[in-house]
């Protein structure tokens, strides 16, 4: 993991196409401002940790439901 140290204003470029700026500090938050091509999608942890659970959760679901076919097919 990079550690950087960044005053309100000052920025990163990450891939020369990816900018993150220090827009505010206050106490212990950091407000960061983003400014990054259309086809890029930026998710907070959290709600990619979510979508990552889920899609896994779906895959299986999917891969029992083929199960369940593929054994009726075999014995049909």
């Amino acid at each position: 993991m990079l550690y950087l140290t960044r005053k309100v204003g000052e920025s990163v470029v990450v891939n020369d196409n990816i900018e993150i700026t220090v827009v505010e500090v206050r106490g212990r938050t950091i407000k960061l401002g983003f400014t990054f091509p259309p086809n890029v999608t930026v998710l907070r942890r959290e709600l990619y940790d979510k979508i990552q659970a889920e899609n896994r959760a779906a895959a299986a679901t999917d891969a029992g439901i083929l199960a369940g076919r593929n054994s009726r097919n075999d014995n049909g």
